[in-house]
Formats: C-alpha cells, structure tokens, sequence
C-alpha cells in the first residue's frame, strides 16, 4: 500500500489538498483510505459531510476516518489499570471510571500513529491519505516512534533483563527492588507496535508532500520543514503551490502586490522541488465538486519533472530514498567520510555530538540521535564540514579497535 502524508505550514489548506488528492485518486479507480485527526472536522467541512471514529464512505473506492484520541485514551488507561489491579488494591486505590477521563496532551498524535499503523496493516486499501498536523507538530510526531524507541532501549534494554526466577533474590541482594516481568512484558509490546509504525513511515512506498501558498511566509516554512523533514530520513515528493492567484489580474488592481510575491515564491520553488500548483477558487472549497475543481495533484506525479517547464533539474517524479552513505575514503586520506543530506542547513545553526555509539545532530530546531553504522563506532571523529547541503563527517579509525591489516 502507498502512503500520502500531506503537511505543510497551518492555514494554507493543507485538509482541503487532503480531501481532494484521496478523491482524485479514488476516482481514478484505487482503493482509498482518507485519514485525519482533527477534532473540529475541517475535514469533513471540505467533503461536505460528517466524518468521525466511524470509517465513512464518501463514495466508492473513498472511505473517510476520523478516529477519536479520548477513546484510545480510555482504552489504554482502562487497560492499564487493569494490569496494575492488584498494586492498585494493595495500596488501597480507588479505579478510574472512563467516562471520566480527558484525554492528556498529545493523545490527538498517539491517535493518529496508531490510527495510521493500523490502517497500513490491515492492507484493505491501496492508498493512504492522511491529513497531518501543520508542520512543526506533525515534524514532532513523525520523530515520536523513533524517539521513543530510543527511549524505551536505554530506560529498559531488553538486554539485561534478569531471568524471573532470580529477580527475587537478586533484589534481595542489591537492596532495591527490579523492574518486574509485567513491566518488561510492556515494554516489549510497546516496542513492537512503536516499531510496526516506524517501519512504516519508513517504507520505501511513503511520502510526505508538503502544501504551501507561495509568499515570503511560506518560503520560510517550506524551508524550515524541508529541513526537519531531511533530518529524519524522509522522502518528500511534490511541493503544492495552493490558492495560487490568476495571472491576469489588472495591474492596478491591490492583488498585485500578492501575484508578485506569489510569482517571486514560484521561481524560487522551480529551481529546487517538484512544484505543482492548484488555483485559488475565489472561495472556501466545500463538497467533491469544489474539491474536483482544484484539480489537485495525483497520489503518483503524473509526470516527470523534465516533461514540465521550470522543472527544478535532477528532481524526481517519483521520491528518492533518502540515505545516509559512508564513503570509504582510507586509502586516499586514511578517513571513513559519512554524508547527511541536509537541504537548508545553515552551518551556524549545525551542531554534532558523539555519545558512545551514537551521533547526536542538531539542525536549526530539529535533533535527531542516531546510531553509527558498525565500521564507523570503531572510530574517532575527526571533523565535519557542510558543503552543497550535505553534511559531511568524518572519522579516523581508532588503532585499538580497528581489524589489523585493514
């Protein structure tokens, strides 16, 4: 199944592109699963019609889902609960009834993964369109499983796990209680569905694409999530130019000044992504045959940049998969170079920090920590250097570490 993650600065009506990228396809004859998770239904406003924790048929081959974060989170609480019943007894505590629960900060995103991790393994559709947040949140919320992962690994690596029948003992002996088994026993499920989800996004058949209205606002925005978006390893594949204004406005009429900033924006966008455009309708879009008439882009780039004037050069059609490559570079300068490309980055605002096996790397607002391939933790680092957007690092071997006769 394809994924469509579509973000983009808030505002520029990133749901509306939503709505109507899933009609055209699913009128195009593909399956389609339209996901949000926006509590005031923007996203039923731009299809003219309900949407809730119920999937909805909008017509065929389009099914719409909007699932509800306060049930997940009475679920999940009911259920832990009920796995800590005799600790809760013990300590004389009195349970919590769902129906009096409110959702905590951040259970709209812990929704939406587990909305979107479900619906790419149950496999009933051939494409998934989900409405993310505006850029900043939904660039935290894509970073959450492999952030927590992390966590999880350092907090309680499976690793040193004692066998159940010594943690008793051993307990006695250190004179501190252990992690019990149920806590291990959660964790691990917590890995596995936090894993489930990051391998989605990580699939070579997801993209994120980015929605924007041309404008020095807009510039900055796209540059800023690129960026994040970069950092994280993520494919992007169009750049929707949205509510683009008609070039024939008279000269002298007070749109000018916004077409020329609206044309400035575009050139810039030309000469670096796969840009796409969809008019401004002159109104709000409501209902499927507004969302028709933008004429949004396919799922699938209908065609291929060099097919389209003012095509950015080099750019794809189709999203490239994003690496990071070692280059062995020994023989030449006795060096393992490690490339990141980082499209954006401004070398003041780079930071990098070697932890152990791990790389720690700060660009702009976003941080990522990643682990070293496996020839590079047996090195030093020896310097880095940013050149063209990509980030380069490079690493000495470390005499006592490295294979002899390499």
């Amino acid at each position: 199944m394809r994924t469509l993650l579509l973000t983009g600065p808030g505002g520029t009506g990133r749901t509306t592109l939503a709505a109507a990228t899933a009609l055209a396809a699913a009128r195009q004859g593909t399956r389609t699963l339209l996901l949000g998770t926006d509590r005031d239904d923007t996203l039923g406003a731009a299809l003219g019609m309900r949407t809730g924790p119920a999937p909805a048929l909008v017509e065929p081959r389009l099914t719409v889902w909007r699932p509800d974060p306060a049930q997940g989170f009475r679920d999940g609480l009911a259920a832990l609960q009920d796995r800590a019943a005799s600790a809760l007894d013990l300590l004389g505590a009195a349970r919590l009834d769902p129906e009096e629960l409110t959702p905590l900060p951040g259970a709209d995103d812990l929704a939406l993964l587990r909305a979107l991790r479900e619906a790419a393994l149950a496999e009933a559709h051939d494409l998934l369109v989900v409405d993310l947040p505006a850029a900043p949140r939904a660039l935290a919320l894509l970073a959450a499983p492999e952030e927590l992962r992390r966590c999880l690994r350092r907090l309680l690596p499976p690793e040193r796990q004692a066998a159940r029948a010594l943690r008793p003992v051993l307990g006695r002996l250190a004179g501190v209680p252990l992690p019990t088994g149920a806590l291990y026993e959660t964790a691990a499920r917590w890995e596995l569905e936090l894993a489930a989800t990051e391998a989605v996004l990580a699939d070579r058949n997801t993209v994120v694409r980015l929605v924007a209205e041309p404008g020095p606002a807009g510039a900055d925005a796209v540059r800023t999530a690129a960026l994040g978006l970069a950092l994280r390893g993520l494919r992007t594949d169009l750049l929707v130019a949205n509510r683009v204004l008609p070039e024939d406005v008279p000269a002298d009429s007070w749109l000018g000044g916004p077409l020329a900033q609206q044309r400035k924006a575009l050139a810039e966008w030309q000469g670096t992504y796969d840009v796409r455009t969809v008019p401004h309708l002159g109104r709000d879009p409501r209902g499927t045959d507004d969302l028709a008439a933008l004429g949004a882009p396919g799922a699938v780039p209908d065609a291929a940049p060099g097919d389209r004037p003012g095509a950015a050069p080099g750019a794809a059609a189709h999203a490239a998969p994003v690496e990071w490559t070692v280059t062995d570079r020994l023989a030449e300068d006795g060096v393992l170079v490690w490339s990141i490309p980082l499209p954006g980055a401004v070398r003041e605002e780079l930071d990098l920090v070697r932890r152990g096996d791990e790389l720690a790397v700060a660009a702009g607002p976003f941080r990522r920590t990643v682990p070293l391939p496996s020839a590079l933790r047996r090195c030093t680092v020896d310097g880095a250097a940013l050149r063209e957007d990509t980030l380069t690092v490079r690493f000495t071997p470390d005499p006592g570490l490295w294979p002899r006769g390499r």
